[in-house]
């Protein structure tokens, strides 16, 4: 799945570990999620939709990442 976290993370103007500290997560987890390389569980998905304002729709979107890990939060 892909996903506009990091675009929307630095609208923000927020740095990683800011994110990651709001959410109740590593940083490490918030470099994953932004690369795809991790999906986010859906209480997850919610949280950072809420902290950017948007739709989990706007936010995460079908994709062809195929070396990803699903859960968290």
């Amino acid at each position: 799945m892909r996903n506009s976290v990091h675009e929307s993370r630095q609208r923000l103007a927020w740095s990683q570990q800011r994110l990651a500290d709001e959410l109740g997560v590593s940083r490490q987890t918030i470099i994953s999620i932004e690369r795809g390389r991790f999906d986010p569980s859906l209480p997850l998905a919610f949280r950072l939709a809420a902290i950017f304002g948007c739709t989990i729709e706007d936010l995460f979107f079908p994709g062809d990442d195929t070396d990803r890990t699903v859960g968290g939060g």
